[in-house]
């Protein structure tokens, strides 16, 4: 074969693969501008369905939540009966504090998860009545396991800080829809303040004479309610705040910033049995204890 032949063999298949090349191009769904190889090639699916399953899910917070729960109500019943209940043992002393103390990242998950359901729900009176009945439900059980009484006023189970958040909300919506300017800042600090007061006369969720769960679980409440449309901001000053009550709460400022906007379950059951959990392992730590 001569040198011509060798080129024009060559240019042909140059031709052929460039206008295989430009039929691959035209028969490809375009999906704009930011297009690339592997979009082409359905990588790009791939990788945006990976991105998805990553986070946490409503259900997987509040099974964090519920295990904070289970450390709190363990701290003076299910410690002490595996370390000894003698005052003078260092060692049941510092497990029960440290259980006490990292049960506190459930703080801010509840009160964004109360926060999300004051948003989304459809009828907030039947809401803020089931926090009610679960915080009537649970002071029986939450006494027992903390004081061995039935009936102890020296401090209320943390439900009731949800309780009390929610009608802030409840309250600071009200006031919105009906005054402007001056007149809503005036209310709306009037509000915040009662809404301290009652936690602190209650005494609700003061654990080990440490923090005041209802009021650290208010301030969540806030930050997640007045900053969220903005949500980098929200999370920088949960996180901060956080961080200032003991450095625990801040942990589960953490676990929510990775919220995925999933539910979790499907069905309607498993949100009744959360609501069941809380003064069943009450009612366990107590009669273990």
């Amino acid at each position: 074969m001569r040198a011509d032949d060798y080129v024009r063999a060559w240019l042909l298949a140059r031709w052929n693969r460039g206008k295989l090349e430009e039929d691959l191009w035209k028969a490809t769904p375009k999906t704009g501008a930011g297009t690339d190889v592997a979009d082409q090639i359905g990588f790009a699916g791939m990788r945006r369905k990976k991105k998805q399953r990553r986070g946490l899910s409503v259900f997987q917070l509040k099974v964090i939540g519920a295990v904070a729960l289970v450390l709190s109500a363990g701290s003076t019943t299910l410690v002490p009966l595996i370390f000894g209940s003698d005052t003078s043992n260092m060692t049941s002393l510092t497990a029960m504090v440290l259980c006490e103390v990292v049960s506190w990242f459930a703080a801010p998950i509840y009160a964004w998860l109360l926060v999300q359901g004051f948003q989304q729900t459809r009828n907030r009176v039947a809401y803020g009545v089931q926090l009610l009945l679960l915080a009537l439900i649970a002071e029986v059980p939450y006494d027992l396991a903390t004081s061995g009484k039935p009936f102890d006023f020296g401090s209320q189970n943390p439900v009731f800080g949800l309780f009390i958040a929610f009608a802030m909300l409840a309250a600071m919506k009200w006031v919105a829809q009906r005054y402007q300017g001056a007149m809503l800042v005036i209310f709306d600090i009037v509000l915040v303040v009662v809404a301290v007061l009652w936690d602190l006369l209650l005494r609700v969720g003061l654990r080990q004479h440490l923090m005041s769960l209802g009021a650290v679980t208010l301030g969540f409440v806030l930050i997640f309610w007045l900053m969220r449309s903005r949500e980098n901001t929200m999370m920088f000053t949960a996180g901060l705040f956080g961080a200032v009550m003991m450095i625990a709460p801040g942990v589960g400022v953490a676990f929510v910033h990775y919220y995925n906007g999933k539910l979790g379950y499907k069905h309607s059951w498993t949100k009744w049995m959360f609501y069941a959990f809380y003064p069943v392992i009450l009612l366990i730590c107590a009669a273990v204890a």
